[in-house]
């Protein structure tokens, strides 16, 4: 699949500031998924904080249970 990307740090809502794939949806989504984790942006604010992009974290995270 190609993915036409268009870089948007201004709305980019994950807080890891050094990531070279920040703001870049496209590269962040298939960075994560190769490592089968979700990204940050998926989260609520207080999940996407913890830095735990696992599914666990997720599922628990989105059910109001937020581990991190």
């Amino acid at each position: 699949m190609e993915c036409v990307a268009t870089t948007s740090k201004a709305h980019c809502s994950c807080s890891y500031s050094a990531c070279d794939k920040r703001g870049n949806c496209c590269k962040c989504v298939e960075y994560h998924l190769k490592n089968g984790e979700i990204p940050g942006c998926f989260f609520t604010p207080a999940g996407e904080k913890s830095y735990d992009r696992s599914i666990r974290n997720f599922i628990s995270d989105r059910s109001g249970q937020a581990t991190g």
